[in-house]
Order: structure tokens, then C-alpha cells, then sequence
């Protein structure tokens, strides 16, 4: 069997980087949905949209909601304006929030408003007329 050989060309390897320029630690990769980012903006956008949509639904309703649900949505729509207007304000200056710090922050507190909603849904009871338990 006659296989014809690959040639080989010699590659120059690249001058390792100066230690000084060299970033510590591991850098993040622009994801979407990351804060300061179009992406961001937009789903804080959408989480602020929801959330206020869920105070209209509230504040329209006969019954009163239990006082708990009414200020987790408040929060929830303080927080999402609030990190919408640090998105808008990032996409303006082209400036990146890939702080540690920063991205603590966020996550903290999406985090803590997240388990603030879901104990205030826990305390819902549903009562519909005519039927007896």
C-alpha cells in the first residue's frame, strides 16, 4: 500500500507572555445574561416587568394578599429597577462589571429576594367558596 506521507512544517512557538500582563486567577467568559451586558438589561428589564405585573394583579384583586407577598414584590421590583439602572449605566460608560465583588452582590441578593418570594407563596391559602374540607 502506497499512503503518501503528510509533510511536516515547522511552527515557531509564540514568546511565552510577560508574568506581568498575565491576569490572576481564572477570568469569566462573556455569558448572556450577565450583568452589564444587553442581555442583562434585558432580563432584569423583564424580571422588574413581571414583578410589577404581579403588584397590578395584587392591588386589583378583592381579597387581600397577605402583607408578606405584597412587600417581597416590591423588593423584587425595587431590586430589578435598581440593577436595570447599574446595566443601563454600565452599557453607557462600556464598562464591564465582571467585579467579584460586584457579581457577589448580585447574586446575593437575587438569591435572598428569591427565598424571600418563595416563603411569602408558602403562607398562601386558597379558599374557594362552596366546598367544605
Amino acid at each position: 500500500m502506497f499512503a503518501s506521507r503528510p509533510a511536516v512544517h515547522p511552527v515557531e512557538a509564540p514568546p511565552p507572555p510577560d508574568p506581568a500582563e498575565q491576569p490572576r486567577g481564572v477570568l469569566m467568559k462573556d455569558l448572556p445574561g450577565m450583568p452589564g451586558t444587553a442581555g442583562g438589561l434585558g432580563l432584569r428589564l423583564a424580571q422588574f416587568a413581571f414583578a410589577a405585573v404581579a403588584l397590578a394583579v395584587m392591588a386589583s384583586t378583592t381579597l387581600s394578599p397577605p402583607p408578606f407577598l405584597v412587600a417581597a414584590a416590591i423588593l423584587q421590583c425595587l431590586w430589578s429597577f435598581s440593577l436595570a439602572i447599574v446595566d443601563i449605566y454600565a452599557l453607557l460608560v462600556k464598562r464591564c462589571l465582571r467585579n467579584r465583588r460586584a457579581v457577589c452582590l448580585f447574586a446575593i441578593g437575587d438569591g435572598e429576594l428569591e427565598m424571600r418570594c418563595t416563603l411569602s407563596h408558602e403562607n398562601i391559602i386558597v379558599i374557594v367558596p362552596g366546598e367544605t374540607g
